[in-house]
């Protein structure tokens, strides 16, 4: 039998795997980072829920849900089928489109600034500020294209923004209550944009079923090979999935000026 819950609670760098809740209400609950691999939900009300993340295998009332949520979002976003590229041809016809949407999301991004300046710190939901997500995309490709591909074991800007569970990782810097302005990390970011683009120029399809060599000493990712095909994907998919929640993001903080008034926000 439900009883009133306490005042709302948190649980944070918990491990329950196995673990059983009947029966439990989780009205307006909120999950962020939350592994759910091979769980089973049944007898369940699911109304007017946000799900956002890797979903792979879902079966919803005996229908598989990915493919027909994967259909959908190829509809909405015609582009998003050139971020699976096949060969290296595809990846630079990847990388090169999504170096003329980042372009149009920074303009987009600067005109908000002028007419709200602090805007771009501002978190939206919890998530990420607009500037925090770009110094996540310098770490980004410090990781993957510095330390994985290149064999740098510690190519990490001080600016960069580890995710979540990597933010105290050895190795990493992460200097959580910098505040750089647009322009600032911009300037780091075009760099590691050039350097993808260099890497790209260079790619044969040979070289994208190779694996990396291993790359010893503290930091993100684990010191192990990888896939070059992988690698090259983490950092279109990063580019991709950061760009839509940039995007997302940035149209609450507009509508949010229009709803003040067209007003100076406080940010």
């Amino acid at each position: 039998m439900l009883t009133m819950s306490e005042p709302p609670q948190q649980f944070r760098d918990m491990e329950m795997p196995d673990a059983t809740f009947r029966p439990v209400d989780l009205s307006r609950a909120r999950m962020h980072n939350v592994l759910l691999p091979g769980a089973r939900l049944t007898g369940v009300v699911l109304q007017d829920a946000v799900i956002d993340g890797d979903i792979r295998g879902l079966v919803i009332n005996g229908v598989e849900i990915g493919p027909l949520v994967e259909a959908e979002l190829d509809r909405r976003y015609p582009d998003r089928a050139l971020m699976r590229p096949a060969d290296a041809d595809g990846f630079r016809a990847a990388w090169s489109r999504l170096g003329e949407l980042w372009d149009g999301t920074v303009e987009r991004a600067r005109a908000l600034e002028e007419r709200s300046p602090g805007a771009l710190h501002e978190n939206v939901d919890g998530e990420w500020s607009l500037v925090e997500t770009l110094r996540h995309l310098v770490m980004a490709t410090d990781a993957w294209i510095g330390r994985v591909l290149l064999g740098d074991p510690a190519p990490y800007h001080p600016l960069g923004v580890p995710f979540e569970e990597a933010q105290s990782l050895p190795g990493l810097p992460y200097a959580a209550d910098a505040r750089p302005a647009l322009g600032e990390i911009l300037e780091v970011r075009e760099g590691r944009r050039s350097q993808v683009t260099s890497v790209l120029r260079d790619l044969t399809d040979e070289r994208l079923a190779e694996r990396t060599e291993p790359v010893e000493g503290a930091g993100w990712p684990p010191a192990r090979d990888y896939p070059v095909r992988e690698v090259l994907a983490v950092v279109v998919n990063e580019e991709w999935e950061h760009r839509l929640f940039a995007e997302r993001d940035l149209a609450v903080l507009e509508s949010r000026l229009v709803e003040a008034g067209g007003g100076v926000s406080d940010g």
